[in-house]
């Protein structure tokens, strides 16, 4: 299911509030932000580190019944806002690097959306799957021609 104008517009607006928790001219405080979506309720909350709730909305598009992944749904829709807004979500007074992190229902870490460091900002995890076998692959075939 691809998001709707509003719902790219409802998490717009929950990222750019968030964002203005952490203005560029504070002191830079040491945290990751947490999103988490609630299927049965359609909610998506923000979290810091200490689990303090930051921004809560509800995404009237993730109340509908679809046969797909809601989690990846979210995950999709939620990096295309974030993408969308780099530059406020790169100023903001946290210290780099930090990173969106996608939890569960119950808190367990699904996938880094976005990790923003001073000399790289990564945008899609796939990219670093299976990369310890292919190095490691390398290395001994490396290994074995000397």
């Amino acid at each position: 299911m691809k998001a709707t104008q509003q719902t790219i517009q409802q998490i717009q607006r929950a990222i750019r509030k968030v964002a203005e928790k952490f203005p560029p001219t504070a002191d830079p405080v040491l945290t990751d932000l947490h999103m988490q979506v609630r299927p049965e309720s359609g909610e998506l909350r923000i979290f810091d580190d200490d689990m303090e709730e930051l921004m809560r909305i509800v995404v009237d598009q993730w109340l509908e019944p679809t046969e797909e992944d809601p989690y990846e749904v979210a995950e999709s829709a939620i990096k295309l806002c974030i993408n969308s807004l780099h530059n406020e979500v790169e100023r903001m007074s946290i210290l780099h690097p930090f990173s969106f992190v996608m939890m569960g229902e119950d808190g367990e870490t699904l996938s880094d959306i976005y990790i923003v460091d001073d000399d790289a900002i990564m945008l899609d995890t796939e990219l670093l799957k299976g990369l310890d076998e292919e190095l490691d692959s390398f290395l001994e075939n490396l290994l074995k021609e000397d």
